[in-house]
């Protein structure tokens, strides 16, 4: 496996994993991928990353910033997703760790993460990645007319001065 910067030609595939883990249900609000040039511009420009096996996508993860506010311009959300075949093989680990020593090069001080608590397997690797829990939110949003929790994680920069 390797890690390296996702293209834009890659959006296909990266939407194809974003789709699968959205029908789990335990993945994020959104219910479908949005366009290419949607989910482009809701995204940081940079720290955008892909898993291949061979010339095979099998994971990705990308940042998202919390405002456009400039004084929370060191903050971020992640993304994690990995094919549903290559589940429980390090490469959520692996992408989230490369994630984080990219936002730094990036001076991203703060990356946060809002979790459904049923996603056990993203909480265990947040929380191996160094990211500590700051928060329930209590039904903060309807999901197919269902009130969801979330978990709100985070990891602060040991190597960016603040």
């Amino acid at each position: 496996m390797n890690i390296e910067p996702m293209l834009p030609n890659d959006w296909p595939s990266v939407a194809d994993i974003y789709e699968l883990g959205l029908a789990t249900g335990h993945a994020s609000f959104q219910t479908s991928a949005p366009s290419w040039e949607e989910w482009d511009s809701s995204h940081l420009k940079h720290c955008r990353l892909v898993a291949r096996d061979g010339s095979k996508i099998i994971g990705w993860a990308a940042l998202t910033p919390v405002s456009g506010r400039c004084v929370y311009a060191g903050v971020a959300e992640v993304s994690v997703y990995v094919d549903p075949v290559h589940q429980g093989e390090g490469i959520g680990n692996a992408l989230l760790q490369e994630l984080i020593d990219d936002s730094e090069k990036h001076s991203i001080w703060t990356l946060q993460a809002g979790i459904f608590p049923e996603n056990i397997a993203s909480l265990r690797i947040h929380e191996k990645a160094g990211f500590r829990q700051v928060g329930f939110r209590e039904k903060i949003g309807k999901m197919n007319g269902v009130w969801r929790d979330t978990v709100l994680l985070e990891k602060r920069s040991k190597n960016i001065a603040v």
